[in-house]
């Protein structure tokens, strides 16, 4: 049973048509790759999904509930997290600080007479900052962790909602590789254990094919192709599109120089 149904999604704006009719399911557990040239409408699907946007048409399913027509408040607290392109954390705070904020969000909390605020929802943040390796910068402040170990932290925060779906928006930006494969390898673990969906946007071929379970494959708004790595890499709509902008889908390589 698919945790994610997305129906004939449309969206223009003015006269230009960003997403034209797409659809695509998701399970629990499952990463699904989002992949398209610049201005495919990756961003435009990410975005109605989440609730920055809303859709002209179509259907947006989580379980059994509608996203469609909802605030980006009320679809994160029905269990959909986000991480961004570029890292949202706060670099004055510390790494703890950080998640205790995104817990306190979460809870709709903002202050307890009774529970100094350091206090608040300190253990649950450093068991998140356990989860995703972390917990032993927690008293560091943001601004002087390396930037894979932020997206990390990054992480822990899109955690906190505890989402049944994590929507990541190029999650491994301005990483080398190594790092890449290490995030993607931590994600996908996370996934596992959590029966947790992820979708992702994502530049980065190597981890793509590494990674994703299944691939989608979006140009011009309309989506070309769908399936698996090996699918997706031998379609011929695909190789047109990669081709032209001169990228190719060589097998990818572990571990590769970025």
């Amino acid at each position: 049973m698919s945790l994610l149904a997305v129906t004939d999604l449309k969206k223009s704006f003015g006269g230009n048509v960003a997403v034209d009719g797409v659809g695509f399911e998701l399970a629990a557990g499952e990463l699904l790759a989002l992949i398209g040239p610049n201005g495919a409408g990756k961003s435009t699907i990410f975005n109605m999904i989440g609730g920055q946007l809303a859709a002209d048409s179509g259907s947006i399913m989580l379980g059994d509930m509608a996203l469609r027509g909802l605030s980006s408040r009320k679809i994160a607290r029905l269990g959909v997290g986000r991480t961004f392109q570029i890292a949202a954390t706060f670099s004055s705070m510390t790494v703890l600080e950080n998640v205790q904020t995104a817990l306190v969000a979460r809870h709709g909390r903002v202050y307890s007479f009774w529970h100094p605020a350091h206090e608040i929802y300190r253990s649950d943040a450093l068991a998140l900052l356990a989860q995703v390796g972390m917990q032993e910068h927690a008293f560091k402040p943001c601004r002087e962790l390396a930037y894979g170990d932020v997206k990390r932290v990054e992480l822990a925060m899109g955690l906190a909602n505890d989402p049944k779906l994590l929507l990541m928006d190029e999650p491994t930006a301005g990483m080398a590789s190594a790092e890449r494969h290490a995030l993607f390898s931590l994600i996908k673990s996370l996934a596992e254990k959590r029966r947790m969906a992820v979708l992702f946007t994502e530049h980065s071929m190597d981890v793509v094919f590494a990674y994703a379970d299944r691939i989608i494959v979006l140009a011009r708004g309309t989506l070309i192709a769908q399936g698996s790595a090996q699918d997706v890499r031998n379609h011929p709509k695909v190789q047109e599109v990669y081709f032209g902008s001169g990228k190719t889908f060589e097998a990818p390589v572990l571990g590769a120089a970025s």
